[in-house]
């Protein structure tokens, strides 16, 4: 069964540089890795000291072999000179609809990319895991949307984590969030969410 991993690094400001050319000389080297199905690699819009990896990968087999290869070993190494705080590795579960390759952008599409890892407050999976299948079909038809998935967090019951692209910022903000489907969902939010949501969110750029 494939496996899918959300990584985020907070990476001290002196040791960015050399962190990011790690990240992206891991990436290359696990290109050739017929286990990886996908990996995305991210900088914070408003932070360039933090860093997120988005993976999937065919199976436990493949993630383990990857953790030996050199390129991941010299990563590895940075760890503990490099980071602020420990690495947060978030082991994720596909909900429905299952997640699908992203569209492929045109060359015009400034990009607009979210990684959103929320609170839910107890006893709620089932109603977010539930409407958002529906907002995700919905969601998923919009010219301006290029991948939006859902996904919950193995072992914790309360923390969603929803993974999107967008051609631009102006697809979300004036035109998902005023569909039909997109006020329902906001509204479970408002009921749901622990705290306020923008503290969850992240707004991304991809580097490799």
């Amino acid at each position: 069964m494939a496996i899918t991993k959300i990584i985020k690094f907070n990476v001290k400001p002196d040791h960015s540089d050399a962190f990011k050319n790690a990240l992206l000389d891991n990436k290359k080297g696990t290109e050739s890795e017929a286990g990886c199905l996908e990996m995305r690699l991210y900088v914070d819009n408003t932070n360039p000291n933090l860093f997120f990896v988005y993976e999937r990968w065919l199976d436990d087999a493949a993630f383990a072999s990857h953790a030996t290869q050199v390129y991941t070993q010299r990563m590895l190494a940075l760890f503990d000179s490099a980071l602020a705080e420990p690495a947060e590795f978030i082991d994720l579960s596909d909900t429905q609809p299952a997640p699908i390759a992203l569209k492929p952008a045109a060359k015009e599409d400034p990009l607009f990319n979210i990684i959103f890892i929320f609170k839910i407050k107890a006893g709620m999976q089932a109603r977010f895991v539930a409407q958002f299948k529906e907002h995700i079909t919905h969601t998923r038809q919009e010219d301006g949307n290029l991948l939006f998935d859902l996904y919950t967090i193995d072992n914790d019951d309360q923390t969603l984590v929803v993974y999107e692209h967008w051609r631009k910022e102006s697809d979300v903000w004036d035109i998902h969030f005023h569909q039909p489907y997109a006020k329902i969902t906001g509204a479970l939010m408002e009921e749901g969410v622990i705290g306020d949501m923008e503290q969850y969110m992240n707004f991304v750029t991809q580097i490799a």
